[in-house]
């Protein structure tokens, strides 16, 4: 199972830049937004193509708001949602579903923690059902918590420990975050995560695992009044929890620029990796974050800035790529992948992105620019709805870091509406070296 997800991963940046359709100003997924009496917000978008739908739960709560000394408890206690209920055996709950034509999984990231089913339409009551149940009566046997403790272990030992570029990432967001809890690793550090214990796991779920703390989202071949039925039948009874505030350490202005530099004998490929400090549409200079993703289309495009100029021709490098996203619940970062082509070395490709940021800075982007950023991002949404789960994952996305449904549905007009003095004001916003982190990821033996 996919168990921890990287807020800046792909996946998510894709998702998000899919959220327009049709014209400005025209609805993206026409949604029907209601909340039961216990505080559960539900979230529907209809798609009758065919008789499926998919089906999340999303918690407001992540591995940044967990205690610095239970560090990676919110994914265990992912882990532990499949080891047992009342109505449901350990290790029972995925072969239901599976029994029944359909696919589920969880994810963890530092803003929240998301299960998902999909499945038949006339399957939807079965899952809601087990969904409900494990919200409120989660109940993990000692011995099944125990080895799923282990589990946890193994996959960060194969997913990181034994990745050198998933290491760099760790010790990058780190220097990146100096308080914050961003710059925790989802998974935890290993000898914090080795002391972790059921009873930890299940405080942490009587804490945040409440429906006024939870979003539904619906994606598919169901309607309104059905759905709430269902809603009504079996989350509408689980009784709402006090839940503690989202009080985070708030990362104090950076005023130096921090440079990084990891090798590892495993290391083949050189790389270098830049990320500035940037906000998010919910938390930091919010005007700047809609210009920004205008800007990372510019800047990544497959003709974009970055290829051109680092890539194309005689440039240094053999890809260069930046990326950033919005959906956060606090301020996030801005950042950029170069890795040399062979022959060159990582001071040329360096040398390339500070002249490319240089130029933005002074003269902005082009009209021409603009509009093809606009077009491909407002163009790619006339397939969003084509994704039962893409639509879905947008908005427990967006809900679970500080947005609104309106805000989702506004995201064409708002996008269409940037200006080119917004999109150079965001660039001269962030691009500063006292607000970045350098890092390079070698070969043992390279200097």
């Amino acid at each position: 199972m996919l168990r921890v997800l990287n807020p800046v991963a792909a996946l998510l940046l894709a998702v998000f830049a899919a959220t327009a359709a049709g014209p400005a100003g025209a609805q993206v997924f026409r949604p029907t937004e209601f909340s039961l009496g216990n505080g559960l917000q539900v979230v529907l978008i209809e798609d009758h193509r065919a008789p499926v739908v998919q089906h999340m739960v999303w918690y407001r709560v992540g591995a940044a708001d967990e205690a610095p000394n239970m560090g990676g408890v919110a994914h265990y206690l992912e882990h532990l949602m499949f080891k047992g209920t009342p109505g449901v055996p350990p290790g029972e709950f995925s072969k239901i579903v599976a029994r029944q034509g359909g696919r589920d999984n969880a994810f963890t990231s530092s803003d929240y923690t998301a299960y998902h089913q999909l499945i038949a339409r006339d399957r939807l009551e079965l899952v809601m059902k087990m969904e409900a149940e494990r919200m409120v009566q989660l109940s993990p046997p000692a011995d099944e918590a125990k080895r799923e403790l282990q589990v946890v272990l193994e996959e960060r030992l194969s997913r990181t420990d034994n990745n050198p570029s998933a290491l760099f990432s760790e010790q990058f967001d780190a220097a990146l975050y100096l308080a914050h809890p961003y710059g925790r690793p989802v998974i935890g550090w290993p000898d914090v995560v080795s002391r972790l214990t059921l009873d930890d796991a299940m405080s942490f779920y009587r804490s945040h695992y409440a429906p006024n703390n939870a979003i539904l989202v619906v994606a598919g071949d169901v309607g309104p009044a059905e759905l709430q039925r269902l809603a009504e039948k079996y989350y509408g009874l689980i009784p709402m929890r006090p839940v503690p505030p989202r009080a985070r350490v708030q990362e104090p202005p950076q005023l130096a620029e921090r440079r990084i530099v990891m090798r590892d004998g495993r290391v083949a490929q050189p790389s270098l990796r830049r990320s500035y400090l940037a906000p998010s549409r919910s938390a930091g200079e919010t005007q700047h974050a809609l210009p920004l993703e205008v800007l990372a289309e510019i800047l990544n495009a497959p003709a974009g800035r970055l290829y051109k100029a680092l890539v194309e021709g005689d440039g240094p490098a053999a890809s260069a790529g930046s990326w950033y996203s919005s959906l956060s619940l606090d301020p996030t970062s801005f950042g950029f992948g170069i890795a040399p082509k062979s022959g060159r070395s990582l001071d040329e490709a360096e040398a390339a992105l500070d002249r490319v940021l240089a130029t933005l800075l002074q003269d902005g982007v082009t009209a021409a620019e603009l509009t093809q950023a606009k077009s491909v991002m407002l163009a790619e949404a006339v397939y969003a709805r084509d994704s039962l789960t893409g639509a879905a994952r947008l908005f427990g996305m967006a809900l679970t870091t500080g947005l609104t449904v309106e805000d989702v549905e506004a995201w064409p007009r708002l996008v269409q509406a940037v200006t080119a003095e917004q999109v150079l004001a965001a660039a001269r916003a962030i691009f500063d070296l006292r607000r970045s982190v350098t890092g390079r990821l070698l070969p043992r033996d390279q200097s």
